[in-house]
């Protein structure tokens, strides 16, 4: 009997002892801060008052190693160096029918519009770049095809859905994104003569 009295005094008190233990409490965070998932480390320079790394520069000034700011979009302009100008003729983009699963290649002349079959989209072909580079400027660093891209501009019902580049070698950069069709830049095609 003595054991049993024993026992229960002893589960009392240890009941006692986890549920009267103090709960750490975690601060508010200030409002309109926004909120990290559970078990996120904290992120310098994130919103709500967390300061940038030592030594990161401010929004807009030099980034480190000399690199310039990102630009602002839709500011930079189009420079075709003489050395690329009148050397190439046309692209071949690639349509992809996304419901039935099928691609064709397209020869699209620089600068105009193609009409993509069996849809309400027009591609209006820009400036072909063979090697992309973007600084305060986009422009072309050769004439070789280190970076090819093509500037393109979609409109669907006379809408504009999408303009930007296409890179052949790089085709999950920024790419054009639609629910039924994809377009892609496969190659360049040289002018004869």
């Amino acid at each position: 009997m003595v054991r049993k009295i024993l026992f229960a005094v002893m589960i009392v008190a240890l009941v006692a002892a986890v549920g009267c233990k103090k709960k750490d409490e975690k601060p508010a965070p200030p409002q309109g801060a926004q909120q990290l998932p559970g078990g996120h480390p904290p992120v310098p320079g994130a919103p709500g008052g967390q300061q940038m790394p030592s030594g990161h520069p401010e929004m807009g000034q030099q980034m480190p190693g000399g690199a310039p700011p990102m630009p602002k979009a839709g500011t930079l302009k189009i420079v075709v160096p003489d050395s690329v100008k009148g050397k190439w003729s046309a692209v071949k983009l690639v349509i992809e029918d996304k419901a039935s699963k099928k691609r064709q290649e397209h020869s699209v002349n620089l600068n105009s519009d193609f009409k993509v079959p069996n849809s309400n989209l027009t591609i209006k072909v820009g400036d072909f770049l063979p090697d992309f580079r973007m600084a305060d400027t986009i422009t072309s660093a050769s004439n070789q095809l280190n970076n090819p891209a093509v500037y393109i501009k979609v409109t669907e019902n006379n809408a504009e859905v999408f303009k930007g580049w296409l890179y052949s070698k790089f085709p999950t950069i920024h790419p054009f994104e639609h629910p039924k069709f994809g377009i892609s830049l496969k190659e360049a095609v040289a002018k004869k003569g």
